[in-house]
C-alpha cells in the first residue's frame, strides 16, 4: 500500500512539474531581453539596459573555478580583443557570490564583469536556473543580445572549449 501511494505521489509531482514547465513563457529569438541589475566581482552594479546600442554576450555558467567554467571564461578572456573589435560586451553570470567571482576573476585575469545572481532570479528569467539535491546553479546557456535589447541568438548546448569562437563567428556574420 505504501509503495502505491509513493508511486501516485511521485506521478502527481512529475505531472505538476511538466505542467509548470509548459505553462512558463520561454524566451525566444526576437523577444526583449529581460532587464536586470546585478553586482559584479568588484561590487559594481551592472544593468543590462545600460548596454543599449551595444551587443551583449550574456553567458550563464554553473560554478566558479570548475573545469568547464574555467575553460569557457578563459576562452572569452583569450578572445576579448576580437570580441571588443566586434563591439560586443561580455557579461558572465552564476549564482556564486561576489567574493567567489573576485577570486575567480583575479586567478584567471578575466577582463569582463562576472555577475553574482546568488538567488538565481536572473537565471530564472533566462530559463537558466537549476537545482539538484539542494545545490543551485546556473545552466551553461548563452544569449546574444542585439543593440536594440532583443535576443539575437540563444545557445542551450555549449561546448566550453569552442564557444567563444562560435560567438565570434555569429557576431561576424550579423554585424
Amino acid at each position: 500500500m505504501f509503495l502505491i501511494k509513493k508511486v501516485i505521489f511521485t506521478t502527481l509531482i512529475l505531472m505538476l512539474m511538466v505542467f509548470n514547465t509548459s505553462a512558463k513563457d520561454e524566451l525566444t529569438v526576437g523577444m526583449d531581453a529581460p532587464d536586470f541589475s546585478l553586482t559584479d566581482q568588484d561590487s559594481i552594479s551592472r544593468t543590462l539596459s545600460n548596454y543599449k546600442n551595444e551587443w551583449v554576450i550574456l553567458y550563464f555558467y554553473p560554478k566558479d573555478d570548475t573545469p568547464g567554467c574555467t575553460t569557457e571564461a578563459c576562452s572569452f578572456r583569450d578572445n576579448i580583443e576580437i570580441i571588443a573589435k566586434l563591439k560586443a560586451n561580455i557579461l558572465g553570470v552564476s549564482v556564486d557570490s561576489n567574493e567567489s567571482h573576485k577570486e575567480f576573476s583575479e586567478k584567471y585575469s578575466l577582463p569582463f564583469p562576472i555577475l553574482a545572481d546568488t538567488k538565481g532570479i536572473v537565471a530564472t528569467k533566462y530559463d537558466s536556473f537549476g537545482s539538484f539535491v539542494g545545490f543551485k546553479y546556473a545552466s551553461r546557456h548563452t544569449f546574444i543580445i542585439n543593440p536594440m535589447g532583443k535576443i539575437h541568438k540563444i545557445y542551450k548546448k555549449v561546448n566550453p572549449s569552442s564557444h567563444a569562437q562560435e560567438i565570434i563567428n555569429e557576431l561576424k556574420n550579423n554585424i
